[in-house]
């Protein structure tokens, strides 16, 4: 069963790598990691924005690369989708007039909307929203 949801800061610190983000999640059982089609978006948006951008040289094959990976990754996680419960959340929130940003808002309602923790290294924003369970795995 799903109980948790990294955010998109601990999907691309566990990307590059980072031991603490690296230790922790291989402790937690896989059946009880997801990510959010939001953070799978943000992932596919910040990799095309570089492909966008006039590359020379190795960075172009490279940036192709860190693409493909990302879509492999994106292809082998369990994804919670943004569902008609997320929704009623997301709008409840809005009502709220909860002050983050549209992306993380919705990052949050699924969250909420299932029950589950997500791990992030925001809590500035993430904490704006009422009763939002989080932790973070990049401390030591």
């Amino acid at each position: 069963m799903i109980r948790y949801l990294p955010d998109t800061d601990h999907i691309s610190l566990l990307e590059r790598g980072h031991s603490g983000v690296c230790a922790r999640v291989a402790t937690t059982p896989p059946d009880q990691l997801a990510t959010s089609a939001v953070t799978v978006e943000e992932m596919l948006r910040g990799r095309l924005a570089v492909l966008a951008q006039p590359l020379d040289g190795p960075a172009r094959p490279h940036a192709y690369l860190k693409l493909l990976e990302t879509v492999n990754f994106c292809a082998s996680a369990s994804v919670m989708i943004d569902d008609s419960a997320g929704e009623t959340e997301y709008q409840r929130l809005r009502s709220l007039r909860v002050r983050i940003g549209s992306q993380d808002l919705r990052i949050a309602s699924t969250a909420l909307a299932h029950r589950l923790i997500v791990i992030t290294r925001n809590r500035h924003d993430f904490g704006r929203v009422p009763g939002f369970p989080m932790e973070d795995r990049s401390l030591p």
